[in-house]
């Protein structure tokens, strides 16, 4: 089969952001051209793995549960300078991280909004006040099992992770709207 034949389809939230998000944001903020119209950059994941960076085992464990739920290779990250207090030498493996683009982006994004946030105990709505002042937004997932790829059953440990959204907003107020128009479920005020 001719490689040019294959077609791929875009996310369906990556879908619905040009044909419904761009045009209301369009409108709403006033912007005379589709340009203007914030959108995602980027999404990076960030997992501190310190408390075992001794265990290999449990260390490889947790990277491939982040590589899991994001469907991309982690980058292992390391420690640049010695700590002797935290019994951490230069070079010691101290976390993981994937930045993600495009349509894997879209994916996790789509996930993280209608799978994984709904299936947070105790579910109010995320906080709108983890805006940077620049138009990203950074959260916290306490639990890795809210996401449907990881399998209670194999889990070692119950871990959590920083995920910072990134966008081309100017202000907090356009990349709220943004994320609100994708579905991110804020907090009534």
């Amino acid at each position: 089969m001719a490689q040019d034949s294959i077609q791929t389809s875009k996310p369906r939230l990556q879908v619905f952001y040009e044909e419904k998000v761009v045009p209301a944001l369009k409108k709403d903020l006033g912007y005379t051209n589709i340009n203007q119209v914030p959108h995602l950059n980027k999404i990076v994941i960030n997992a501190g793995l310190g408390d075992v960076k001794d265990n290999t085992k449990s260390f490889n464990m947790a990277v491939d549960e982040l590589g899991l739920i994001t469907g991309q290779k982690p980058l292992v990250t390391t420690a640049k300078k010695a700590v002797a207090n935290f019994k951490l030498r230069e070079g010691m493996k101290i976390g993981a991280k994937v930045t993600l683009r495009g349509a894997r982006m879209w994916e996790f994004l789509d996930r993280l909004i209608s799978v994984a946030l709904p299936r947070v105990r105790d579910f109010r709505g995320i906080s709108d006040k983890s805006f940077d002042g620049k138009g990203n937004y950074s959260m916290g997932i306490k639990e890795q099992l809210v996401f449907p790829e990881i399998d209670y059953d194999k889990i070692e440990k119950v871990r959590g992770f920083d995920v910072c959204i990134v966008t081309d907003a100017n202000t907090d107020e356009e990349a709220k709207a943004l994320l609100t128009a994708l579905g991110m479920p804020f907090k009534k005020a």
